[in-house]
């Protein structure tokens, strides 16, 4: 396996460095997102209250669960 950076532009990938392949070969090709600008969203314990989510959830007659299971099923 042969991985190489390159740049995709007008249709077509333009490698960063010169490729030497014989022939017809499958590839992969990955568009990166620009690394620079991306932001990780991190989630910390410090995000969640077991004190809010009571309170939330206080009027909520029925199984927690049952809903979460129900709605994942929705997606498949």
């Amino acid at each position: 396996m042969l991985s190489v950076r390159g740049v995709y532009e007008n249709g077509a990938v333009k490698f960063n460095e010169k490729v030497s392949i014989n022939g017809e070969t499958p590839v992969i090709v990955t568009f990166l997102e620009d690394l620079e600008e991306e932001e990780t969203k991190r989630v910390s314990l410090s995000d969640f209250s077991f004190q809010r989510a009571k309170e939330i959830l206080k009027d909520y007659k029925g199984s927690l669960s049952d809903t979460v299971i129900e709605e994942r099923r929705s997606f498949l």
